[in-house]
C-alpha cells in the first residue's frame, strides 16, 4: 500500500515538474488548450498543463534583421543595388503566432518587396540625396503591413546604395564641374567686392586730399619696414601744381611777346 502511494506521489510531482516553465523578462509563452488559443503567460515561472497546453515562446526584444541587396530600377530607369537593415519587434505575442505562420520570414519578405517598390518610384538623385524620407516611407509601408500581425517596424534605414561603374564616372564628373563653377563663383563675388571697395575709398579719397598724403605714410612706413636697399618715396601731385601753374604762365606770356 505504502509503495502505491508512493509510485503516485512519484508520477504526479514527475506531472507538476513537467509543466513547470520559466520565461525570461523578454519572454513571452503563447498558450494553446486543445487547440484553443488561450491567454499567453509570462515572465517568470507559469504551468502548463501536460498533454492539455502547448507553450509557444514568443521573444519581445528588437529584431535586427538585414535585408540582403536588391536589384531597384530608379523612375530615371537606372538600376542600382540597395541594401537596408530593418529594425521591429513582437507587440502582440497571440496574434504574432495565429496571424501569420512565420512572422520573421513574412517580415523579411514584406521589407524586400517595399524596398523595390519605393526604390522603382523614386528618381536617383532623390535616392542618394533624401534617405530620410525614403526611410520613413518604407517604414511606414512595412508597419502598416505588419500591424495586424503584432508586430511594430521601428525603424528602416538604407545601408549601401551600389551604382554602376560608368554612373559613378558621370556622378564624380558632375561634382568636380559643380565644384569648378562654385569656385568661380566665388572668385567673382571677391573680385566685384575688392572693386565695390576700391571705388568708394577712391570716392572718399577723392574728397579729402589729406587722406591720399596719410596713405602715401603708410605705403612709406611698409616700405621701409622690409629692410630694402632701395626706397621709392611717392611726391604727392598737389605738390606739383604750383609748377605747372607757373609753366603755364610763362608759356603764355612768351606766346604774346611776337604780336607787340
Amino acid at each position: 500500500m505504502a509503495s502505491g502511494v508512493g509510485v503516485v506521489v512519484f508520477i504526479v510531482a514527475i506531472f507538476i515538474l513537467s509543466g513547470l516553465k520559466i520565461l525570461n523578462e523578454y519572454e513571452r509563452g503563447v498558450i494553446f488548450r486543445l487547440g484553443r488559443l488561450a491567454p499567453y503567460r509570462g515572465p517568470g515561472v507559469i504551468f502548463v498543463i501536460p498533454m492539455i497546453e502547448k507553450i509557444m515562446r514568443i521573444d519581445l526584444r528588437t529584431v535586427t534583421l538585414d535585408i540582403p541587396p536588391q536589384d531597384v530600377i530608379t523612375k530615371d530607369n537606372v538600376t542600382v543595388k540597395v541594401s537596408a537593415v530593418l529594425y521591429f519587434r513582437v507587440v502582440d505575442p497571440s496574434r504574432a503566432v495565429t496571424e501569420v505562420e512565420n512572422f520573421l520570414f513574412a517580415t523579411m519578405q514584406l521589407a524586400q518587396t517595399t524596398l523595390r517598390s519605393v526604390g522603382g518610384q523614386t528618381e536617383l538623385d532623390e535616392l542618394l540625396s533624401q534617405r530620410d524620407k525614403l526611410n520613413a516611407r518604407i517604414q511606414e509601408i512595412v508597419d502598416s503591413q505588419t500591424e495586424p500581425w503584432g508586430v511594430k517596424v521601428t525603424l528602416v534605414e538604407l545601408k549601401n546604395i551600389d551604382l554602376p561603374q560608368d554612373m559613378q564616372r558621370a556622378i564624380a564628373a558632375q561634382a568636380e564641374a559643380e565644384r569648378e563653377r562654385r569656385a568661380k563663383v566665388i572668385a567673382a563675388e571677391g573680385e566685384f567686392q575688392a572693386a565695390q571697395r576700391l571705388s568708394e575709398a577712391a570716392e572718399i579719397m577723392s574728397k579729402s586730399p589729406i587722406t591720399l598724403q596719410l596713405r602715401y605714410l603708410q605705403t612709406l612706413k611698409e616700405i621701409a619696414g622690409e629692410h630694402n636697399s632701395t626706397i621709392v618715396f611717392p611726391l604727392p601731385i598737389d605738390l606739383l601744381e604750383p609748377f605747372r601753374a607757373f609753366a603755364k604762365a610763362v608759356g603764355g606770356g612768351g606766346a604774346g611777346q611776337p604780336g607787340t
